[in-house]
């Protein structure tokens, strides 16, 4: 089934239900009023909400209404907690060289992971604000899982049955604010704005073939002002899939129902790939010809980013936004 959330004049929007190809929706409030409330009750809400699925994908009954996904927040416009790995350790390699940085081989087989701010994600279709195009403004596509309440020390072996949803995420990131940041020894802050996610989030069995219980073998497509900038496979060079990033995280505490884990820039080896960020294609540019030559994000670009089926069909809908200049409250 597929999950989203409307906006309204709560902080959590309307948990809605979307039909397989995007085009209609129901309000489920009879059954959960929020997408974290069905997580808080996933054993007893997930049957009742893909019954409603069914019914949307079938059968469709009057309290259907046209999707506008400018209408819809990401599907938790705020979560417990954000946890982001970097799984495609290919791209670690390339922004690490970037900024100068070596990077040690324990990192090819232990993850990297850091918390986000997660109390005010970006809706999928709104403006991105941010104060100066001189942060160094870069995209990052990634995909994403949400999970049910996750037991202290899993192992990456049973992970894996703990992961409820999947979506697409925009973690963005202040290329620029990043090295002083991680200079102090203290971890990204500043340097990671709000990210967002797709407009709809879809359970493992959506991605039929694709989803192979750890990684979602697709291409992330990705554009920059209508201009392609890659279409790197997500199932492609992940060096640490999905149960291994969700027993990481909750090695030494447990994850609450709603807790998001995110795979890190997706990246391929395969240069032909292209990229799923600003900075890996900077620094393929310098290696390649001794200089970078594509800027980071300025004020009116336009960053998209999807993922389609075999059949070029969307799954998630699409993350379609604009950088904007935040002017800050004196």
């Amino acid at each position: 089934m597929k999950l989203g959330t409307l906006k309204n004049d709560t902080r959590d929007g309307a948990l809605c239900v979307v039909s397989r190809d995007l085009k209609l929706a129901q309000i489920a409030h009879d059954v959960a009023p929020t997408l974290q409330a069905a997580l808080d009750d996933w054993r007893y809400v997930g049957p009742q909400l893909a019954q409603l699925s069914d019914e949307i994908n079938t059968r469709p009954s009057a309290r259907v209404f046209e999707v506008d996904f400018a209408k819809f927040h990401s599907p938790l416009p705020r979560a417990y907690q954000w946890a982001d790995g970097s799984a495609y350790v290919n791209h670690v390699e390339l922004v690490r060289k970037a900024r100068g940085a070596e990077m040690p081989q324990a990192f090819w087989t232990d993850p990297l992971m850091y918390q986000g701010g997660s109390d005010a994600f970006l809706a999928p279709r709104d403006d991105v604000p941010i104060e100066s195009e001189a942060w160094g403004i870069d995209l990052e596509g990634e995909v994403a899982v949400i999970v049910d309440d996750v037991p202290m020390g899993v192992r990456a072996e049973s992970a894996g049955a703990y992961i409820r949803l999947v979506m697409l995420a925009n973690d963005f990131t202040l290329r620029n604010l990043v090295a002083d940041e991680l200079g102090k020894g203290f971890g990204f802050f500043q340097s990671k704005p709000s990210s967002a996610f797709s407009p709809v989030a879809i359970t493992p069995d959506e991605l039929g073939a694709a989803w192979d219980g750890g990684k979602v073998s697709l291409p992330l497509v990705v554009h920059v002002n209508g201009a392609l900038l890659g279409r790197p496979n997500a199932g492609t060079d992940m060096t640490f899939e999905f149960p291994r990033l969700v027993a990481h995280a909750a090695r030494s505490r447990p994850l609450a129902a709603g807790t998001i884990v995110g795979s890190g820039t997706i990246s391929n080896s395969d240069r032909s790939a292209g990229s799923a960020c600003l900075a890996e294609r900077r620094m393929l540019e310098a290696l390649e010809s001794g200089k970078a030559a594509t800027p980071f994000l300025r004020f009116g670009d336009r960053v998209r980013i999807e993922m389609l089926d075999a059949d070029g069909r969307s799954l998630f809908g699409a993350i379609d936004q604009q950088i904007v200049r935040y002017v800050a409250p004196r």
